[in-house]
């Protein structure tokens, strides 16, 4: 898809390790496939995992000191429970 002036609108990847996420530029934000398969993506990320799972990270996140939300964002971010 090209733009008015005959520049690509979303910029190929081109780093080892890039994993392709949405255009930070506002203007290709809006559009495309890929901002709608990461904006879905962090939907589902967010969602809830269930009532027992919720009730152990809340506990937890109450012993390290933090609220549930920032121990939740740790565990997305990094992928391991402190």
């Amino acid at each position: 898809m090209l733009s008015a002036d005959d520049s690509p609108a979303i910029e190929p990847a081109g780093t080892v390790g890039h994993n392709g996420g949405p255009p930070l530029e506002e203007a290709a934000r809006r559009r495309g496939f890929v901002y709608y398969c990461w904006k879905q993506a962090h939907r589902a990320a967010w969602r809830s995992p269930g009532y027992e799972i919720m009730l152990r990270r809340l506990k937890r996140a109450q012993e390290l000191g933090m609220s549930c939300r920032e121990y939740t964002a740790i565990i997305l971010d990094r992928g391991v429970y402190l």
